[in-house]
């Protein structure tokens, strides 16, 4: 039986397969680095702006990629990139007898998160290129706006494959450029370029942060070339629907078993 942790994220995480991951162990790219830097700066607020940016469609999105994982009893969870950890908390919510794992680079977000801590929720420092766990370690693998910040995706996609138990399953919520003929198109590129630049310097007093995510939403991959992608990784049953008038989706696929 896995007993809770302490609560400190600089804990040493407790079961087997799980090797710490202290900073200098983490990816040294220059893309990395950035993201770090700028997640670690926006952390007090980070929630805040999600909210104010979807008008608060990312909490409903966040309980569709756990009722997509559909999580057993006893089930091991990871949410990558976990920030906060609002989908780490959204599993123990629906499934109170699962564990599960919030794991981020950036120590500033989690740390934001801690104090919402519910019972079995574990906290990891970890580099989504080069996860900290054994092959076959987690029933479900999920994340929230992690994939377009990653410095190589294709091995994010099979490091995420590598930890899932077969038959696993794996959801990614992430935006998508927004739809080219799509009369909303010009509200939206006004929204994401204007609106959310100014909002994101009021809120957090960091305009740049919030600069980079309509650049990275709208230079990510479209939503059926992502689908392609973690098909080639091995995945089957790939799907995703698309949500908020197209510039966001939720995917969806299974390891094989």
């Amino acid at each position: 039986m896995w007993k809770l942790p302490p609560s400190p994220v600089t804990a040493q995480p407790y079961w087997h397969g799980c090797r710490f991951a202290m900073r200098n162990d983490l990816s040294s790219s220059d893309k990395a680095a950035r993201v770090r830097g700028m997640f670690s700066r926006i952390a007090p607020r980070y929630d805040l702006m999600n909210r104010l940016m979807t008008a608060g469609q990312d909490v409903r999105w966040r309980k569709e990629i756990i009722r997509l994982a559909r999580l057993q009893p006893g089930a091991r969870v990871l949410d990558l990139g976990a920030g906060t950890g609002d989908i780490a908390r959204e599993a123990l919510r629906q499934q109170p007898e699962c564990l599960s794992v919030a794991a981020d680079f950036t120590l500033e977000m989690m740390l934001a998160g801690q104090p919402r801590n519910l019972r079995g929720l574990v906290w990891c420092a970890a580099d989504a290129l080069n996860l900290p766990y054994d092959e076959h370690t987690f029933d479900a693998v999920v994340s929230g706006f992690l994939l377009r910040n990653v410095a190589d995706l294709p091995r994010a996609i099979a490091e995420q494959y590598r930890v899932l138990k077969p038959g696993g399953r794996w959801v990614a919520l992430d935006t998508t450029p927004p739809p080219q003929k799509s009369p909303l198109t010009p509200f939206i590129r006004f929204h994401m370029r204007r609106v959310i630049p100014f909002l994101g310097e009021v809120i957090t007093g960091e305009r740049d942060a919030y600069v980079y995510l309509p650049t990275s939403s709208e230079n990510f991959l479209g939503a059926k070339v992502l689908a392609r992608l973690v098909e080639a990784a091995g995945f089957q049953q790939v799907a995703f629907r698309r949500y908020l008038f197209g510039v966001v989706a939720i995917h969806q696929a299974v390891k094989p078993a």
